[in-house]
């Protein structure tokens, strides 16, 4: 039975691969299999697990988060952000490239929203890097990693959903996440120094001064409330004022009444806010009913226990279980949403590392930083679409392509780095604790 445990994982990937929407696929499955091997029964424990989700106070930072990005992208704080930056940073080289990222990263505290940061910036920032005659594949890589920050940079829904599934402290992962972020921002800018100090052809500085120009007091103005938000947000988790839950909430009021103060938002861009939220909030539930559906039939088969003694029974066991895990999730992040990973793979794989005596902090932080590239990897990289679908016509999406794979390259170093130090996950949330 176990085997046809494993069978059941092959099915459900194959269909994912085929375009099935997931929520359905999963539980679908589930069903077909658990009525054959186990008989129906085994599905009078899922209306208390769905409640079990319904009812998870953590669980409720999701939508506060997702909203309060919504609100600052619809609000037009965000493209007033990359405006001011980008004028900041223009007259060096590369400071077009740099600035995204510098925005992105700021962008990623604030909204946590993959495609509104990559439309946004690619609306914004790629016709102006054009203009200035940037190398057309590296400012399609730049403004495609620079908006999959968000999956890493705290407070991400991901590590939010991680820590659900693993069972980690949701204000340690945040805290344990921060310093590898920072790292993979500083990579980011430290590969485009180099190629705009050797190549300077493909990042030019702005022609004009004047088009780099700006007031102190106007870039003040464009990113003091943004950065006042990112810190009421995670200060108040770090210094455990509030859960992530309180502290979401206090989010959206704070994102509510600074886009109040601009003449771009309105009751109707609130209520598209709310909606907009609504459909996000929905698909990521339905899908994790879904998958709680698969990982009852699952477990009830016996795939966990099969997949723990084939991983466990191998020498140099954690070795080769990290490897393997890190492996399988890299891959699966060409076909798969990092949603469907979180939600099919990561509840197989967090109770072997547990059983090994991996630390779950420092494993749920090294599935984020792989999670993150599955944005990224062609040729189902959701960046990579958002941004085609923004782009002008002449840009074709093999450039996109070859312009994110030296990101690609960067993100896995970091994973490495990670994984060589572990203390750069959890040398903060120790420093809390005491």
């Amino acid at each position: 039975m176990e085997i046809y445990a494993l069978l059941m994982f092959a099915i459900v990937v194959v269909v994912l691969l085929l375009g099935f929407p997931v929520a359905f696929t999963l539980g679908a499955v589930a069903v077909i299999f658990g009525w054959i091997f186990l008989g129906l029964d085994i599905f009078l424990a899922l209306p208390l697990r769905i409640w079990g989700i319904m009812s998870n106070y953590t669980l409720l930072a999701v939508p506060l988060f997702v909203f309060m990005g919504v609100v600052l992208e619809k609000s037009g704080l965000a493209e007033n952000l990359i405006e001011s930056i980008g004028r900041a940073f223009g007259r060096m080289r590369g400071g077009l490239a740099i600035g995204t990222v510098l925005v992105g990263t700021l962008l990623a505290a604030t909204t946590g929203v993959v495609g509104a940061t990559v439309v946004t910036m690619g609306v914004i920032a790629l016709p102006t890097m054009l203009k200035y005659r940037y190398s057309t594949p590296i400012a399609c890589g730049t403004i495609a990693a620079s908006g999959t920050l968000g999956q890493l940079v705290p407070p991400s829904v991901i590590l939010i959903l991680l820590g659900d599934v693993v069972g980690v402290s949701i204000g340690d992962l945040f805290l344990g996440a921060l310093v590898p972020s920072l790292v993979l921002v500083a990579a980011f800018v430290i590969y485009l120094l180099v190629v705009a100090r050797r190549r300077p052809d493909l990042l030019p500085a702005l022609e004009s001064p004047a088009d780099g120009a700006m007031s102190s007091l106007a870039l003040l103005r464009d990113i003091l409330p943004p950065l006042l938000l990112v810190l009421a947000v995670l200060g108040s988790i770090f210094a455990g004022i509030a859960s992530p839950t309180e502290s979401a909430a206090v989010g959206c009021l704070g994102a509510i009444l600074l886009a109040g103060l601009t003449r771009q938002f309105s009751l109707g861009k609130l209520r598209d806010a709310a909606e907009q939220t609504t459909r996000l909030t929905s698909m990521v539930f339905m899908i994790l009913i879904g998958a709680t559906a698969f990982g009852l039939v699952f477990r009830g088969m016996g795939g966990n226990s099969l997949v723990q003694d084939l991983l466990t029974d191998l020498p140099g066991a954690r070795g080769v279980f990290l490897a393997a895990a890190m492996l399988l999730v890299f891959a699966l992040g060409f076909f798969l949403d990092f949603i469907e990973i979180c939600f099919v793979v990561v509840p197989i794989l967090a109770p072997i590392a547990q059983t090994l005596g991996i630390d779950l902090l420092w494993f749920s932080v090294l599935l984020a930083v792989n999670l993150q590239t599955s944005f990224l990897t062609p040729p189902f990289g959701f960046s990579l679409f958002y941004l085609k679908a923004v782009a002008p016509p002449e840009v074709r999406i093999g450039e996109i392509y070859r312009g994110v794979l030296p990101f690609v390259a960067l993100q896995i170093g970091v994973l490495a780095l990670v994984i060589l130090f572990p203390g750069l996950v959890t040398w903060l949330p120790r420093l809390g604790a005491s």
